[in-house]
Parts: structure tokens; C-alpha cells; sequence
């Protein structure tokens, strides 16, 4: 049994010089499929949900290399990788729709700490209690998520002293979100924090993930993980989402995974005790990533994020080889042995490589495996 999996993705647009430009609003206009952000400088666009990775690997090239072209057409233009304003500049926000009064309430309140690039990854469940269960396991685990996709050390020009400078900023909103009982009790809570103004619309839940449908909090069908910073190498973004999936079957089958069930903590104590572990891991992780040191929810004991990550894929491995997609789910081993995006990159800077040139690079590798994943897998498969 495979789970469906659609992805929304936000990328920063700008020169082939790693200086990011604001261009959504002629995006938007020009080319189907692609949403206008608040700020101009960068532009999302979404999957349709796959249950097959071939496919969805396939969507997640495509529409890049459509959005490649385009930009080519412009001017001189490309995709800018990492998930902060990394040659600046974040005392300005560029408005992409200047009469959107969400946009005003936006700039006003966050200003540029929401000017990020993010990948929200969805994966279908339509059993709405099931649903509420899973985000509660995976609001747990999702440090672990940004710690394999972390790609965020720098900010105008600088290097931060965090891997996840997105996620060490970004304002998640409300400020307290409980670990959801149920459906009911995710109904309730959403409807309070709309009367008391917490929440703007019912798309304001800013947190690691949430559960998400057409019409929530009511109608639900997907869980939204919305920790992780932009990956743009497509084979490392389906590892992570393989996990995310086998996880889930995993969940599926073992009732002893849904945290609210766990023994080590005093019942009444339990949800407020996991928020605080899970708080205090992601902003562990949003500084050392794979290396950080993390608090493991279903021990208590402290455990380093790379280490957690190995023992998650060889307990799931046996799941994603009987469901097929074992190949997809492998290359996360490489990540953990050469490390993610942000440690990369610093080890480039430390040893002596400035961060426009590595951004340079970087631009041009990006589009080049693009290019030849959909020359080599896409055209083959006629997807």
C-alpha cells in the first residue's frame, strides 16, 4: 500500500550571481501552476498528488525547468538555492500583490522573517482520527526532517551560526499548539483561536505540521509537514519523503507509536511534556542539524539527530522494500554520511570558498542534474 504524495515548493528567483530578485508577480501571471508569495522574490508551485515517486519525481523537475525557461526569456535569470535571504537583502520586503490586506497584516507582523523557501510535503490520509494520530507522531519527529534537509547557514552575506536560519526565525503560529486529541479537539481549538484572532483564517497554523483538507478543520485529508527547508536535488527530497511514508505505515500498524500512549510519563503530564521535547529539539536542530543532540520522545534519553535518523531507517526499510520504494528510501544514508545542504556548504566557506562563489556553483549544479534527471528518467518513463 502506497500513500499519496503531492508537494508544495518555494524556490527564490534572482541571477545566475546568487543576488535573488523579485519576479513572482510576472510569474504568476505568465505561467500556469505557480502561486504568488507575499514578498516578490519568491514564487511556489504545487504536485498534484502521486502515489508513484517515478511520477512525482517528475513533478517536482518539470515545472522548474518550464519556470527555468521562462526566466531565461526574461533576462538573464535562474533559481536561487537555500531557504534564506542569503546575499540579503532582509531589511526589505518586496509586496508581490500590494493590495492583498492579508499581505499587509503579513509585512506588518513577520516582515521578512517569512521571506523563506520551504518544501511542504503532503501525504494522504482520509481517515480523519487516523490523520490527528499521525500528526501527532510525526510533530515529534519532524526535527529529524529538518535536520536531513536543513540549507539555510547564511543571511545577507553572512553566516548565521545556525544550519536552519528559516526555521531558528520563522514565526510559527500560534505560539501554542497542543498535541490534538482527536478530530473534535482539532475542530474546537481552530475555532477558538479564530474568535480570539491567533489565527487570521484557518491557513494560519504555522507549525512543524499540521492536518490539512479542503475545507479544514472539518473536512481533512492529508498530513502537511512543514519543517523542512528547501531541498532542490530531487533523489535527496524523495529519501526524505520515503521515510516520512514509511513512517506512517509503520504508525498504521503499531498503535504503540501514537505518543499520547506512551508510559514513560505520568499521564496528565504527557502532551505538555512532549510539546517541551519537541520544542527543545527543534531548536537544536535548527543549529546542528544532524549534529545536534536531541531528547528521544519515547526514551528520554539524549540521542544525536543522525543517530535517531539510522535507527528510524533500519526499522522502516523492511517497510519501504515490501511496499516497493526501498530504492527511493536509500539515499538518505549518503546525506547522513556526507552531511545535508547547510553542513556542505559551511564546509566550503570554512575552507575558504566566499558564499557568492559557492552560491554560483551551486546554481549551476542545480540546473544541470534537473536537466538530466529529465532527460534520463522523465522522457524515458513518458511521464
Amino acid at each position: 500500500m502506497l500513500l499519496s504524495k503531492g508537494l508544495e515548493i518555494e524556490v527564490y528567483t534572482g541571477t545566475p550571481q546568487g543576488d535573488i530578485i523579485g519576479l513572482s508577480d510576472r510569474i504568476v501571471q505568465d505561467l500556469d501552476g505557480f502561486v504568488r508569495e507575499p514578498d516578490n522574490r519568491n514564487v511556489e508551485y504545487i504536485t498534484a498528488p502521486f502515489f508513484s515517486y517515478d511520477r512525482l519525481l517528475c513533478a517536482i523537475v518539470r515545472p522548474r525547468q518550464q519556470l527555468r525557461a521562462y526566466l531565461d526569456k526574461l533576462g538573464n535569470y535562474t533559481l536561487i538555492p537555500g531557504s534564506t535571504l542569503s546575499l540579503g537583502d532582509s531589511k526589505i520586503f518586496y509586496r508581490s500583490d500590494p493590495n492583498n490586506p492579508y499581505h499587509d497584516y503579513i509585512e506588518q507582523t513577520y516582515h521578512t522573517n517569512i521571506v523563506t523557501a520551504s518544501i511542504h510535503i503532503n501525504i494522504g490520509i482520509d481517515d480523519p482520527e487516523l490523520l490527528i494520530k499521525a500528526c501527532r507522531l510525526v510533530r515529534l519527529e519532524a526535527p529529524l526532517y529538518l535536520a536531513l534537509s536543513a540549507s539555510s547557514p547564511f543571511l545577507d552575506g553572512k553566516i548565521t551560526g545556525s544550519h536552519s536560519t528559516r526555521w531558528a526565525t520563522f514565526p510559527k503560529t500560534p505560539q501554542n499548539v497542543p498535541l490534538f486529541e482527536n478530530h473534535l479537539h482539532f475542530i474546537q481549538w481552530t475555532e477558538k483561536q479564530l474568535e480570539l484572532g491567533t489565527m487570521q483564517n484557518v491557513r494560519h497554523l504555522w507549525s512543524s505540521v499540521r492536518p490539512n483538507g479542503d475545507r479544514r478543520p472539518y473536512n481533512l485529508n492529508r498530513l502537511e509537514l512543514r519543517i523542512c527547508d528547501l531541498m532542490l536535488n530531487p533523489i535527496s527530497l524523495l529519501s526524505v519523503i520515503a521515510l516520512l511514508e514509511a513512517r506512517l505505515l509503520q504508525l498504521f500498524n503499531d498503535s504503540d507509536l501514537d505518543p499520547l500512549q506512551i508510559s514513560e510519563i505520568p499521564e496528565k503530564n504527557r502532551s505538555q511534556a512532549l510539546i517541551e521535547i519537541t520544542d527543545h529539539n527543534e531548536i537544536a536542530v535548527s543549529k546542528n542539524s544532524l549534529d545536534a543532540t536531541l531528547i528521544h520522545w519515547q526514551t528520554g534519553k539524549e540521542i544525536l539527530a543522525k543517530d535517531w535518523i539510522r535507527e528510524l531507517y533500519d526499522e522502516v526499510f523492511p517497510i519501504a522494500k515490501k511496499n516497493g520504494f526501498a530504492c527511493f528510501l536509500s539515499p538518505l544514508m549518503k546525506i547522513i554520511r556526507e552531511g545535508n545542504t547547510a553542513q556542505n556548504w559551511l564546509n566550503q566557506v570554512n575552507n575558504g570558498v566566499d558564499i557568492r562563489t559557492l552560491l554560483i556553483q551551486e546554481i549551476t549544479s542545480a540546473q544541470q542534474q534537473e536537466k538530466d534527471l529529465e532527460d534520463k528518467l522523465c522522457e524515458l518513463l513518458n511521464l
